[in-house]
């Protein structure tokens, strides 16, 4: 069975062979980098299954690698959980927004960040799989696979964690779903996320999908909703 190829980019030693001890310990390959900069060149050359980013780094910062890693078609589909001593909310939301996929703060607990990795792993579905699961609802299409939506025929640029979101509610609707159980589907049962996180999401979602937004229902008091 190929080895999971996991990619550490921290630039503090002792948190970095903290991180590559336990991951190794759990059977994953792991490559350790130091800097935005490297972190960037090595993705170009060779896909990681998963990157475990720290947002303080040297020259190019967690954010705008993860940024750039989520606005190439090559990258965007890497689970990216970051590593980081920032924990007020307003970074959380940020990271979030930019399509990370988890969002640990330090110090932390080794299991449970080989849970949080086991989990974002697991939610990587291989786009074959995916492919028998389009969603055509109204004027959208969701293609899972392709990690794409259609509306009128026209792509919509999401960021990962709204398509999710889209995809968690377009997949049953009439069911309406809290923010809680959004969050959930969205992040794994794992991750504490903040209500606030959750719309933001759908405010950026209702943006994007211009027209097609009046298919996302607020149900007051409870939640949000795919009409059918």
């Amino acid at each position: 069975m190929v080895r999971k190829h996991i990619l550490i980019v921290e630039d503090e030693e002792e948190i970095q062979e903290l991180v590559r001890y336990n991951l190794t310990k759990e059977g994953y390959a792991v490559t350790c980098l130091e800097s935005g900069e490297e972190a960037l060149q090595r993705t170009a050359r060779e896909r990681p299954d998963l990157v475990v980013l720290d947002l303080m780094l040297p020259g190019v910062d967690g954010l705008e690698v993860c940024r750039q890693l989520k606005s190439h078609p090559a990258t965007r589909d890497i689970p990216i959980i970051m590593l980081t001593a920032k924990s007020e909310e307003a970074d959380i939301v940020t990271g979030l927004e930019l399509g990370s996929d988890d969002y640990i703060t330090k110090p932390f607990s080794p299991r449970v960040l080989t849970a949080r990795i086991r989990a974002a792993l697991r939610r990587n579905v291989p786009a074959e799989a995916e492919d028998a699961q389009v969603i055509r609802s109204h004027n959208l299409v969701i293609h899972p696979g392709r990690h794409e939506v259609l509306v009128d025929d026209e792509p919509v640029g999401l960021t990962p964690t709204e398509f999710r979101v889209l995809h968690t509610l377009a997949a049953r609707p009439g069911w309406v779903f809290t923010r809680g159980q959004i969050a959930d589907a969205v992040h794994g049962g794992e991750l504490v996320v903040t209500e606030r996180s959750v719309d933001v999401h759908i405010v950026g979602l209702r943006k994007k999908l211009g027209e097609a937004s009046q298919w996302i229902e607020t149900v007051r008091g409870v939640g949000y909703r795919f009409k059918e």
